[in-house]
């Protein structure tokens, strides 16, 4: 009963669509876990490799590392959950492989070694997730729209992370950051093991004729995962140096830890939105919007940063530059591969967010120092641009 008024809080018409065989809380405290680990990593793991004495360049190159594993390790885990139909178990292994790995950063500081760490734990790290997210759709079957109302609570888990690490390493300093990091994989492991296991279905009228490549060269989707790559790399600045910049602009650790929380808040309020937004708009407008509006956030944050009236909204817009990419771009990976390709379909799209994201960290990490951060979010901001031209033209227009 109290799931059914939680939810029904978060969707009026739930009541009329439920399916009560729905495990809503336990996909929804994985969620939480797993972007907690996000909130964790991505605004405070470039204050600790500095808080530990490496330079911008080492800094991007640390943490492009884990962005570099994103490219091989999705398809690996995607194409062997495929063939096995065992993803539950891909999931749980990533989770206990990722806390094990990571916890050889107690042995060692040096540059090198840290490398090995953020390389090994990352491999396992970017199992999880695409796999994990076959086994939503899979659970949520003709509910589909509804996936932002489980994905919602991983918003929440990083607004919980973000918010409460910045007040804590105020308090007690960065030393006590890889604690944290592995308390948080914790979470991620025992959520793993508490979710059921689900399996995809193939749709009426969907077509698998071909298999995975035949369906990867249909019009439109070769252009759809270019963009995802863009998209990414257009926020190598924001996830490598944000803290970093607004430190260097006078605002505290738990004002940034705040900032960070009020962009995840705007999320958070998509998501609920955005059922209604998929029912009355294409999948190629929202992505259109998505990244005509990142290209708009990227230079307000790299010049105007300094006047708390303009940064506030280019956090708002967070909203759009990931919520709303996101969700559309999981149900464009949904409608565009069989069941039998999801995985793939869904490694396919954290392979190409990787391979961006890396190179996003990496062009990052040099620029900041030579160009500045106005130029390193300009190139962000030009990245988005390409990207929506992208979209505009090669993509087809579709109903809701």
């Amino acid at each position: 009963m109290l799931e059914v008024l939680a939810i029904a809080a978060l969707d009026p018409g739930y009541c009329q669509i439920m399916t009560p065989a729905l495990p809503y809380w336990r996909l929804s405290g994985f969620y939480f876990f797993y972007f907690a680990l996000l909130g964790a990593t991505a605004p405070f793991f470039s204050l600790y490799f500095d808080h530990l004495g490496f330079s911008a360049a080492r800094i991007g190159e640390l943490l492009a590392i884990p962005m570099l594993m994103r490219c091989l390790a999705p398809n690996l885990w995607g194409w062997l959950g495929d063939a096995s139909g065992r993803r539950l178990a891909i999931v749980r292994l990533g989770a206990l492989c990722t806390l094990g790995a990571f916890a050889l950063i107690f042995v060692g500081q040096s540059y090198a070694w840290l490398a090995l760490v953020m390389a090994l734990h990352a491999f396992f790290w970017h199992a999880v997730l695409p796999q994990f997210e076959v086994i939503t759709l899979a659970h949520l079957r003709e509910q589909s729209a509804r996936y932002s109302q489980l994905r919602l609570w991983g918003s929440i888990g990083f607004i919980v992370a973000v918010v409460g690490l910045g007040q804590l390493f105020e308090w007690l300093g960065l030393g006590i950051f890889p604690w944290v990091i592995m308390l948080i994989m914790g979470g991620i492991v025992l959520g793993s093991f508490w979710v059921p296991n689900a399996q995809p279905e193939t749709r009426t009228g969907q077509k698998e004729q071909g298999g995975f490549i035949a369906q990867l060269r249909r019009p439109g989707v070769p252009a759809f995962y270019a963009c995802v790559a863009l998209m990414q790399l257009s926020h190598g600045p924001y996830y490598t140096f944000l803290s970093l910049h607004l430190e260097a602009l006078g605002y505290g650790r738990g004002l940034i830890g705040l900032l960070w929380a009020l962009g995840v808040l705007a999320e958070i309020l998509l998501f609920l939105a955005m059922a209604a937004l998929l029912q009355r708009f294409s999948l190629r407008r929202l992505l259109l919007a998505s990244f005509l509006l990142a290209a708009l956030r990227w230079l307000l944050l790299g010049n105007l940063a300094d006047h708390l009236a303009i940064l506030l909204p280019a956090q708002l817009m967070h909203a759009a530059t990931f919520g709303c990419f996101h969700v559309a771009a999981i149900h464009f990976v949904q409608r565009s591969f069989g069941a039998r390709q999801q995985g793939q379909g869904q490694a396919l799209y954290a392979t190409l967010s990787g391979v961006g994201g890396a190179f996003g960290a990496l062009y990052s990490g040099y620029s900041w120092t030579s160009l500045g951060p106005a130029w390193t979010f300009a190139l962000a901001s030009l990245a988005a641009l390409i990207a929506a031209v992208i979209v505009a033209t090669r993509l087809r227009e579709e109903g809701p």
